[in-house]
Order: structure tokens, then sequence, then C-alpha cells
């Protein structure tokens, strides 16, 4: 390679033994300045000079020199960042000149970002390899690209200066932004003052950002796009507050939809639609009215002081459904509509677009007992119902569907009168009693006391299940109260009234001890008569008294049918067979006295073994 400036000439000095030399040959002595004065001229010999064998330049040509070299050469032992040319571009290299003894080399790697490169053009590059194995000046683009890009990204973040940058691609959370070479984080929520829902259109486009932050430990560098227009937002914002008046209308645009309403951006500004204000007509979800980025008219309904939460309104841009419905509709009439919404009191039903009317639950049936509106309708059902009631003033309806068939009470005396035998279905209980159903819409009450001529029943629903088929017979029927009052043991002989006879007072029974109870035991006589037995009525003759499961004969002393008590005696059994000993041994002892003539003792003593033995003194 041609080096770029020539080298200075140096005059080697002649040694003291060539010059002595050459005054011995002249023709006339010369005397030196060393041999005139050899003290001065040691003191001011240039030993330096002597040395390396040249002569000494003088300081004027020195400076030219060094100056010529600052002009012309880089030097290549400081680690910064020059400028060279582009002086010659291969398939994989570009030919650096930097002004150095030679040109340097780059891979074309290093200017990807840049593809539009050609001879001529200045770049910035650092000394990567001052000398190769083959004498080669090796140079870097890309890291003295890194170098300045960190100069200029802390000046752009000290000084708020917007920057330009490539989006390379999509990250979690964000995008990677090429700023300056250097790898740029940006956080979605920072690509637009609105939600991004699409990130791939960004990518591969060169946009303006804002350095937000730098972190100069981890070499991370954030920036923000929605901070350069969130000025100019803020801005439209004051001005479009500023200008808001209730029912204003303006446009907007969807920016996001909720479960509860939508969000419109009116332009810098945001308000929100509630649900209940999108359409006249009830929906489920607001996105069957809107769409995201759709552009519609709203009108402002309210907003707060500070004019910060603004209220708008959609379906009130259109008349009201109710104003539209024809004068012709009346109470009384019949409408078809769609179960829109249900509760437990009832079914709203949408007659008309925006149009609704109420069916209680009591208006679905003619049956007493009040069901789930669930088990008449459902959400999505076709019905027809009559008009109940009508303002519309108040916007009010309210709708039946029972009145669609005859009630079942108008002849209700010829299908159910007094003493008619019936099956109805067990619909509910209560404590006192229970509710059975003959048909639809005619219910009626069985008390807890009509269920059973025998069984004493704390709960109905120890009798009977909910569901049950139950005969039944028609005990009181009141129309204008619209009650029926039933009987069910009715339908059955009462037993009581043959147990009357068969279990009548002093009769006597053979039954077992069933159980032993406070103050005394229970005999079972059959499966309707259970007997209570007190206890000093449990004595036996001997003494003892009976126990569990121990079989003997038991005297009625006491019947009740009413209240169905049956009180019985063992000891009663016994005693009385005693009694009619005793008067059979009297009866004897007179005529046996009568023939005898025995004496008033004799007969005394007689009578009062007897007595002894009935007492049990005597055995």
């Amino acid at each position: 390679m041609a080096e770029k400036a020539k080298k200075a000439k140096v005059v080697a000095t002649e040694t003291p033994e060539v010059a002595e030399t050459e005054v011995q040959t002249a023709e006339a002595p010369v005397v030196s300045e060393a041999q005139a004065n050899p003290e001065k001229f040691l003191k001011d010999f240039n030993w330096h000079n002597y040395q390396e064998g040249i002569d000494e330049v003088d300081d004027k040509q020195l400076k030219e020199f060094e100056k010529l070299v600052a002009e012309n050469f880089v030097d290549t032992l400081d680690e910064e960042v020059v400028e060279g040319e582009v002086i010659h571009i291969t398939d994989r290299d570009a030919i650096i000149d930097i002004n150095a003894k030679s040109e340097g080399v780059i891979s074309l790697n290093e200017f990807r970002y840049n593809p539009n490169l050609k001879v001529g053009d200045k770049v910035e590059v650092l000394i990567d390899v001052r000398e190769d194995a083959t004498g080669q000046l090796v140079l870097s683009h890309r890291k003295a690209r890194v170098i300045k890009a960190w100069d200029r990204v802390n000046a752009a973040h000290d000084s708020g200066e917007i920057v330009n940058g490539f989006v390379k691609c999509r990250t979690k959370g964000g995008m990677i932004v090429d700023v300056f070479g250097i790898e740029a984080f940006l956080p979605g929520s920072q690509i637009d003052v609105k939600p991004i829902r699409d990130y791939d259109q960004y990518v591969n486009k060169t946009m303006e950002f804002k350095v937000v932050k730098i972190n100069h430990e981890f070499k991370n560098v954030v920036v923000s796009h929605k901070a350069l227009i969130e000025a100019d937002i803020e801005e439209q914002k004051k001005e479009i507050i500023g200008q808001l008046e209730k029912g204003q209308v303006l446009e907007g645009v969807v920016k996001n939809i909720t479960s509860y309403g939508v969000f419109i951006d009116l332009g810098g500004v945001d308000g929100l639609i509630h649900i209940t204000d999108l359409s006249w007509s009830r929906i489920n979800h607001p996105n069957e009215i809107v769409e995201l980025d759709e552009k519609l008219n709203v009108v402002i309904l309210d907003f707060d002081e500070d004019k910060s939460r603004i209220q708008l309104g959609l379906k009130q841009l259109s008349k009201h459904p109710w104003e539209a419905l024809g004068e012709e509709v009346k109470v009384g009439d019949k409408v078809k509509g769609k179960v829109v919404v249900i509760a437990d009191y009832g079914a709203f039903i949408e007659v008309a677009d925006g149009v609704e009317g109420l069916i209680h639950v009591s208006e679905m049936s003619w049956s007493t007992h009040l069901r789930s509106a669930q088990d008449f309708v459902s959400v999505g059902d076709e019905i027809e119902a009559v008009i109940l009631t009508l303002d519309r003033e108040d916007r009010k309806m309210s709708l039946g569907i029972k009145q669609l068939t005859p009630d079942p009470w108008t002849d209700i005396t010829g299908k159910y009168p007094v003493g008619s035998k019936h099956t109805g279905i067990v619909r509910n209980f209560t404590n006192f009693g229970v509710f059975v159903e003959l048909e639809e819409g005619i219910d009626g009450l069985i008390y807890i006391s009509d269920l059973s001529w025998t069984k004493k029943i704390k709960h109905p629903s120890e009798f009977c299940s909910v569901g049950d088929k139950l005969d039944v017979i028609v005990l009181e029927l009141d129309v204008e109260g619209r009650k029926l009052s039933l009987g069910h043991k009715q339908t059955t002989d009462n037993p009581w009234d043959k147990y009357e006879t068969e279990f009548a007072l002093n009769t006597v029974h053979k039954a077992e001890i069933s159980e032993i109870v406070d103050k005394g035991a229970t005999v079972e006589f059959n499966d309707d008569i259970v007997a209570f037995v007190p206890s000093r009525h449990l004595e036996k003759e001997d003494g003892k008294k009976l126990k569990k499961g121990e079989e003997a004969e038991f005297k009625i002393i006491e019947f009740n049918k009413e209240f169905k008590r049956v009180v019985a005696s063992h000891t009663a059994v016994f005693k009385e067979e005693e009694a009619k000993i005793v008067k059979a041994a009297a009866k004897k002892a007179e005529a046996a006295a009568a023939e005898a003539k025995p004496t008033l003792g004799d007969a005394n003593e007689v009578l009062q073994d007897l007595k002894d033995k009935m007492t049990g003194k005597k055995k």
C-alpha cells in the first residue's frame, strides 16, 4: 500500500576521528571549536543525536511534521468512533477509508439495517483490530453504532427529543424497537391511548417514539408512542370537556365493550353507555347492539362536576316504543310475545320492540298454591297472554295466561259437591295439614286430624309424601273464598265405632306387655288399639309386677272414642275373681249356718279368714 506522507531526511554526523583526519589533510590547518574550547564543546554536545546517528532537527520542522500527521492519519491506539468513507463494496464486505495507513474492512452484515449503502457514504466505525494476521485493518460499524446510540439515547431521554424507531417484532407484553441500533422495549400499553387488539399491524413499521426510561445497569431502554399523542389528546380533552352539555349529541367510536356497558371515545374523552341505555329492548350483552371501532352518535345524559365521568345514551336518540304503541291496544286484549326474563315472582314478556309486560306467577295458573315461574315458561318461549292492566303514562303492563282457560271454580258445586269422593295428588305440607290438588286450579286442605281414624300424627310427612295420590271426601265447600275442606279418613268406616263395643268397659282381653313407659306400660290389642296400664295395675296375684313381653289378661277400665284413649288393668282381673269367691263363700256360709246353726263367733271367724285372703294377709 502507498504511504500517505514522506519521511523527513536525516544527515549522519561525522565522528571526531574523521574530522580530525580531514583537518590533517587540509592544505591549511584549521582549529576546530572542540580544539579551541574543549570544555564548552563537551558541555553543549548532543549525545542523543550522536547515539542515534542523526542530526538534530529544527523545532519548526518538527511542528510542521506533527501537523501533517494529525491532518492525514488516524490514531489507531485510541478506541474512539471515527468517520470513514465507503470506497468499495464487495459481495460480503465494505472497504472503508479512515485516513489510516491502510483501508479497513467491515462485513455487510453490519449494514443490514441500511440496504441502500453505496460507495461514497459516510459511516461511523470503531477500530476493532489494528492489524490482523495479514496486516489488514479491521473496523466495526456495529460497535460504533452502539457507542453512539447510547449517547444519542441518553441525550434524547434528557431532552425529551422525539426519535424514530423501527418496530422489529412482537414480544411478550409489547414490541421490540430498533432505536439508533439499540433494541428498545415498547410496552403494549404505550403503543396507543386505546387498547391494541392486533400487535402485528405495527411490525416492520417506522414510528416516532419518546424515550421514557433507561436502565444503565442492565442497558435497557423503554420507549413510548403513546406519550407523543397524550399531549395533543389532553388539549383536545380540555376543549371537548369545556363544551359538554346535557342533551348534546356527539359522534364517538366504540373503544371497549364490557358486560355492563360500552365505552365510547369522544376524541380524547371517554364516556360510558350503560347496557340499559343502549336499546329500548332488553338485551343480554352490549355486543348484540354495537361492535368495536364502530362510529355512532350518542347523547350526553349526565356527567360529574369535573366532567371526568360522562354518562351517554344511545336509545334516547330514537322514539320510545311505548309512544308507538297503538291506541287500539286495551285491557282484555290477547297479545303474543316472547319471554325475555324470568324471576321467582313472574316473567317479563316482550309484546313489541321495547314494550314489556309482567306475568305474575299468580296469573300463570288457577292453582291457589304458588309455584315458581320456571314451572310454567322458559326464556325464549313464544306465548299468548291477556292484558290485565295497561298504564301508558308509567309505561307498565300486567298480563295473565290463566285467563286463557275457564276458571275451574265456575262450576265447582257441580263437580265437587259436599260428600263426593275424589282422588287427588299431595302438593305440599303445612304443620296443620296437607294440600291436595284435585285438578289444575282446584286445591283442598286435609287437616291433620282428618288423615287417620286411629294414628296419632304429629306432622303430615309421617303419613304421606309429596306426589302421593290420596282418596278424599269433600267435607266443606266455600265458593266465595275458593276453599275446599277435604278428609281422607272419612273414605273408610271409623273402626272406633266397632271398638267401642269390642273393648267396652270391664271386658277382659289377653295380650302381652309391649313397652314399659313412664308411670306404667303399654299393651297392643291390635293394630289400632294400644292401651295404657298404670303401674299399680301391673301387680300380679302373687304381689309381683308384670314385665315386658309377659302375657296376661287385662280388664278395660276406661274407653274414650273421641280421644282414642284406652286404659287397662291386670290387677282388676284377679281381684274381681276374689270378690266373686268372697260372695260365693258368704252365700255358702249362710247356707251352712242355716243348717248347722253355728254360733255368731264361728261365723265371724269364717268371714275373717276370707277377708284376710282377699287382702293378701293370708295365703
